[in-house]
């Protein structure tokens, strides 16, 4: 790997996930973007062996981005890393063209063991992913999966987003959450990207108005 790509628009999470690659292949050469558009013009100037992306970005969704990589370079590998382990993001991105599906929730250790699956041409799959992948095929859970479908279209937050917007509109930091929930520092940034996203709000204070017509917080 010489040349890898990273497409995530939180910087935190967008550097961490540079040291991911660095870790995996210690020669290689990142670049480093935070929007869609920034993404596809990269890739008419810069030719890359590995892209890691996110799927939502502020200008689009990622699978953009996977498909015109795999169509503009066909040797490249592009990884999609996500907090989504559903099959709504995953059958989607696989169906774009990604050569593996990494959660962000994992450590890093694990995420680097995981890219340097595709040394021995194995595709990076986080466990849980590579189960769901398996069960689909085989059929399992078919009217499960349904019915949690039909579920997550009835209302505009999952659990984990509405516990996320809950907490933040109690006051608590990114480091409180984080440790409450037991999850990093970069899943939690990344679910409440998600929240703000999915609200359109951009601020501490427009999430806490929300949460309170919610009920989730006293006004």
């Amino acid at each position: 790997m010489d040349h890898a790509l990273i497409v995530e628009d939180l910087p935190e999470i967008r550097a961490w996930l540079g040291d991911v690659a660095r870790a995996a292949f210690p020669q290689v050469r990142v670049t480093s973007v935070g929007r869609r558009d920034e993404a596809l013009r990269c890739l008419l100037h810069d030719t890359f062996d590995l892209a890691l992306i996110d799927l939502g970005l502020p200008d689009g969704t990622g699978l953009d981005v996977v498909g015109a990589l795999r169509f503009q370079q066909p040797k490249a590998l592009p990884v999609v890393v996500t907090i989504y382990d559903d099959d709504e993001h995953l059958f989607p991105a696989l169906q774009a063209g990604a050569f593996g599906y990494l959660l962000k929730e994992q450590p890093q250790d694990a995420l680097v063991a995981q890219l340097l699956r595709m040394t021995l041409g194995e595709p990076p799959l986080s466990p849980p992913i590579a189960r769901r992948v398996l069960a689909h095929f085989a059929g399992a859970g078919g009217r499960r999966q349904a019915a949690v479908r039909q579920l997550e279209e009835e209302v505009s937050l999952t659990a984990r987003e509405t516990e996320v917007l809950q907490r933040v509109a109690k006051g608590y930091t990114l480091p409180e959450i984080a440790q409450q929930f037991g999850l990093s520092r970069h899943t939690v940034a990344d679910y409440i990207k998600q929240v703000y996203r999915k609200l359109n709000v951009s601020s501490r204070a427009e999430a806490a108005l929300e949460a309170a017509r919610r009920g989730l917080v006293n006004p």
